[in-house]
C-alpha cells in the first residue's frame, strides 16, 4: 500500500519517440520479442481501449501515518500475461509507449521468471540501460516463462492523473549457458520483529480487499508480492507461543517499500551495506541506522520486517502484543510446494490425527512444503500435517515419500 521507488519518466518518454523504429526489429536473430496485451490482474490500474493508466483511487496523494502504514499513493499494478519461451532466458529488455501529454508521469516495470523446475523468481525491477531508451531487467537465473508487471506512478500532485500506457514491447535475450538444475535447498529464515497490520477494509498493494481475520502478510519489498489470490511467495510464521502459520505475501510494508532484507547484499535492492535478514527498519530502531528513519525520511518507532493480518496475528499464531517471529520464505529454496484449496484455513496438527494437539493452521492459498505422507495426511513441516484432502493431488510431487518414524 505504500509509495513505491519510481524509475524517471524521461527514459520513458524517449522510448516513445523511438518504438516506431522497433527495438524489437533491431534486436539480434536469436531473442524473442513480443508486444503482451495490456490486460491483466489489476491493482489500481484501470485499462480501457487498449491502454493502461493509474485508477483515480491510486492517483490521490495520501499522508504517511505514524504506525509505517503510509497510505501515500500506493503504485497501480498490472500484471500481465505470461509467455513461454523455447530457450532459457535471463535477460529482459522493454520499451514503454505512453500516450502524449503524460510524460510528467511515472511508469516502469517488475519482470520475474519462471524457472525450468518450476517457481517463479522473485520480481526485478526493469532499469534504464545507460545511453539506450529501454528498460532491463537482468534475472537470476535462466528460465522458461517469463511475466511482466506495469507499475504506474504513484503521483506526487493530486491534480496529476498519472501515465498512461499505449503499449509495451518485450524481448528476451538467451542465457549464456543451459538452465540450472535445480538443488534442493531449505528457504531462507531470519528472526525479525512482526507488528498487526489491521486496516480491515482497506486495499492491499495487490488489490487484496482487508477482511476481519485475514490471513495474508505484508513484507517491506515488491519484488515478494505476490498477485491478488496466489500463493506464488508464501512465508511460514512462528512465533513465541509455539505456534505456526503458512500465509501468502499479498501487501508492501512495513515502513519501507524497496528492503528485499531476506536477499543477500549484492542482490538487495536498497541498504545493501546491511547484514543479509536485518530489516532496513531493525538497524534504524536499533542502531540509529539511516538517522533512524525509513526511505520516505518517517522516525520508525517499531523494528518490524513483517506485518501480519488479524487472523494471522489472533486466530492463527494466537499473539497478544507485537512480537519477535521466525519467518521461513518459502520461494528462496527449492522444497517442493503444493497450495492449499480449501474454505478459508485448515489446522496443522502436531501428529496425522484429528484429535492431535492443533499447532498452527495454513491459509487458503497459501504454498506449504510437501515433504511426506501417511495416510490421508500431508506433513509440511516437524510436527505439522494437514489432511491431504486441503492440497490437490495433482500438486503433489510425481514420488512423494511416505513418512516415517
Amino acid at each position: 500500500m505504500q509509495t513505491a521507488g519510481a524509475l524517471l519518466a524521461g527514459v520513458l518518454v524517449v522510448a516513445t519517440t523511438v518504438v516506431g523504429s522497433s527495438t524489437a526489429d533491431a534486436a539480434p536473430a536469436d531473442t524473442i520479442s513480443w508486444s503482451p496485451p495490456l490486460a491483466g490482474e489489476a491493482a489500481g490500474v484501470t485499462v480501457s481501449g487498449g491502454t493502461a493508466q493509474l485508477s483515480p483511487d491510486r492517483a490521490q496523494v495520501g499522508t504517511a501515518r505514524a504506525d509505517g502504514h503510509g497510505d501515500a499513493g500506493a503504485p497501480g499494478l498490472l500484471t500481465l500475461p505470461a509467455r513461454s519461451l523455447d530457450v532459457p532466458v535471463d535477460r529482459v529488455d522493454a520499451v514503454l509507449t505512453l500516450a502524449p501529454g503524460t510524460s510528467g508521469a511515472t511508469a516502469s516495470l517488475d519482470v520475474r521468471g519462471l524457472r525450468p523446475g518450476g517457481g517463479w523468481t522473485e520480481w526485478e525491477p526493469a532499469e534504464p540501460s545507460a545511453g539506450a531508451p529501454i528498460l532491463t531487467a537482468a534475472l537470476p537465473v535462466p528460465v522458461v516463462q517469463v511475466q511482466a508487471r506495469l507499475v504506474l506512478g504513484p503521483v506526487q500532485d493530486a491534480a496529476d492523473p498519472g501515465p498512461v500506457v499505449r503499449n509495451l514491447t518485450l524481448t528476451a535475450r538467451p542465457a549464456a549457458g543451459p538452465a540450472a538444475t535445480a538443488v534442493q535447498e531449505d528457504p531462507k529464515r531470519y528472526r525479525v520483529f512482526a507488528t498487526r497490520e489491521g486496516l480491515v477494509g482497506g486495499t492491499t498493494a495487490n488489490g487484496h480487499v482487508i477482511t476481519k481475520r485475514d490471513l495474508f502478510v505484508a513484507l517491506p519489498s515488491r519484488r515478494a508480492l505476490a498477485p491478488r489470490n496466489t500463493s506464488d511467495y508464501t512465508v511460514k510464521v512462528c512465533a513465541p507461543t509455539g505456534r505456526c502459520a503458512f500465509a501468502p505475501v499479498w501487501d508492501v510494508g512495513p515502513w519501507n517499500t524497496r528492503d528485499d532484507y531476506w536477499n543477500a547484499p549484492k542482490r538487495r535492492q536498497e541498504w545493501r551495506d546491511l547484514p543479509r535478514g536485518v530489516p532496513q527498519s531493525q538497524a534504524a530502531k536499533q542502531n540509529g541506522y539511516h538517522g533512524g528513519k525509513d526511505q520516505f525520511g518517517r522516525k520508525v518507532v517499531n523494528p518490524a520486517g513483517i506485518d501480519l493480518a488479524d487472523g494471522l496475528f489472533w486466530d492463527a499464531l494466537g499473539l497478544k502484543d507485537n512480537a519477535w517471529v521466525e519467518v521461513d520464505y518459502l520461494w528462496t529454496g527449492d522444497s517442493p510446494l503444493g497450495t492449499v484449496r480449501v474454505h478459508d484455513r485448515v489446522e496443522l496438527h502436531e501428529a496425522p490425527d484429528p484429535k492431535a494437539p492443533v499447532v498452527g493452521l495454513a491459509a487458503e492459498g497459501a504454498a506449504v512444503p510437501l515433504q511426506c505422507a501417511t495416510g490421508a495426511w500431508l506433513r509440511v513441516g516437524a510436527g505439522e500435517f494437514l489432511p491431504a484432502s486441503a492440497v490437490p493431488p495433482q500438486q503433489w510431487p510425481r514420488h512423494l515419500p511416505g513418512c516415517s518414524g
